[in-house]
């Protein structure tokens, strides 16, 4: 039977600056084996029990993946509406699926504007803070879902 675990965490980066944190939120539930959190993360996480508190050190590849070059790429500046206010940094999806990467504009030029598809966090260790609130049986609404439904198996989308 699958399991539903929540947690409470702090990521920081190498620098130990403070990426996303829990604390002071509600904890984060996860179904487990779902692809909710990073495969690296979830693999120490499923080892730990209710109570336990660890720091754990995650590299790129089981993260967010190395940085992939061929991500990167220059678009006509004609492919984006006229309108069109583009700013570095800013960022967009090329259509309306949710899985469809988000892109980040790198560079504006006069005729072309360089975009990077790669997840903002690729390339990145990650140092995660984790302390275990809570583990349970999964319903079978969430295993049917893919995911988990809160705290008690309750929550709705």
């Amino acid at each position: 039977m699958k399991r539903v675990i929540g947690f409470h965490y702090t990521l920081t980066d190498k620098a130990g600056t403070v990426m996303d944190s829990s604390i002071g939120d509600e904890a984060l539930f996860f179904l487990e084996g779902s692809q909710q959190i990073i495969p690296g993360l979830e693999k120490v996480v499923l080892l730990m029990n209710v109570g336990d508190k660890r720091k754990i050190e995650v590299k790129a590849s089981d993260a967010y993946g190395e940085i992939n070059p061929e991500l990167v790429v220059k678009v006509k500046k004609t492919q984006f509406p006229p309108d069109a206010d583009l700013q570095v940094g800013d960022q967009f999806q090329v259509n309306n699926d949710a899985h469809s990467p988000v892109f980040t504009i790198m560079m504006v030029d006069t005729d072309e504007v360089t975009v990077d598809g790669n997840h903002p966090m690729a390339g990145k260790d990650l140092f995660f803070d984790v302390e275990i609130v809570g583990s349970r049986e999964a319903t079978s609404e969430e295993v049917t879902h893919g995911h988990a439904h809160g705290a008690h198996g309750e929550g709705h989308h």
